[in-house]
């Protein structure tokens, strides 16, 4: 069983009000130009814990997904410059998986039904600078736990050359009550069944922390990233019966490479 959660997806668009420099704008031409896609994939190993609030770690595939360019009819999204940095305000999507969580995997979990692979959609807002950027997403599960999610973080960002870049900043995680009771609460019947006392979890702030990352851009297409996070859980999250380690670390590095293609 494989615990990484991941957002793998930053899809930005922007007001046509402001200008394309500053935001790499959606932008309205009425060139004659054929369709066009550009997008970066990500590929690489990661380590993560269990299940929230494991004293376990696991090894697994770290895998994200980039739309950085679309041109269709007069419709253009995005910047097909490879080297273009983002800048200004901004919405984005976002898109977390969650895998499932059983005692076949986690003997210290028997008792415990088990929990369903989750996979989360939203979209929340980003701001960034040459050295700065923040954001905020709110998320729903629209497979699995069915609940609200909200993140956020910013990050202070150096780039000692025009090609290598590192970034370090807070980050924040808010759930739901049913969010916090899919992996944190026990019930009645949970308790009767296993070593676990009965837990009923409340929603709101369930961990904070930092992340660190680095990334190399090798040439215009390929390049590698690297991040490590530490969260440590919070309130009802740290007070679980089933949280055997509230400090959470996870860690990942991987080859990105971008994709032009034209139609």
């Amino acid at each position: 069983m494989f615990r990484l959660t991941l957002a793998a997806v930053a899809l930005t668009a922007s007001s046509a009000a402001a200008t394309a420099q500053d935001l790499g704008a959606t932008v309205f031409s009425s060139q004659g130009q054929g369709p066009a896609l550009g997008f970066t994939l990500r590929g690489g190993v990661a380590t993560a814990p269990e299940y929230f609030g494991s004293d376990e770690q696991e090894i697994g595939p770290a895998l994200g997904a980039e739309l950085n360019y679309l041109r269709l009819g007069g419709f253009t999204f995005g910047n097909p410059d490879p080297l273009y940095q983002r800048r200004g305000l901004s919405f984005g999507g976002s898109f977390r998986y969650i895998g499932s969580r059983d005692d076949a995997d986690s003997p210290e979990l028997a008792g415990l039904n088990d929990v369903d692979t989750s996979v989360e959609l939203g979209g929340g807002l980003r701001y960034s600078t040459e050295n700065f950027s923040t954001f905020g997403d709110i998320r729903y599960g629209v497979i699995g736990h069915e609940s609200f999610v909200a993140e956020a973080g910013a990050d202070v960002i150096l780039r000692p050359t025009d090609r290598f870049s590192l970034r370090a900043g807070p980050r924040v995680l808010f759930g739901d009550s049913d969010y916090a009771s899919t992996y944190f609460g026990v019930t009645a019947a949970e308790a009767g069944a296993s070593g676990f006392t009965r837990f009923d979890a409340s929603g709101g702030l369930l961990s904070a922390g930092v992340e660190f990352g680095a990334a190399y851009r090798i040439n215009d297409n390929w390049g590698i990233d690297a991040t490590i996070n530490y969260d440590k859980l919070q309130n009802d999250a740290a007070d679980s019966p089933i949280t055997r380690d509230d400090e959470q670390v996870s860690a990942s590095i991987g080859f990105t490479r971008r994709f032009t293609l034209g139609f």
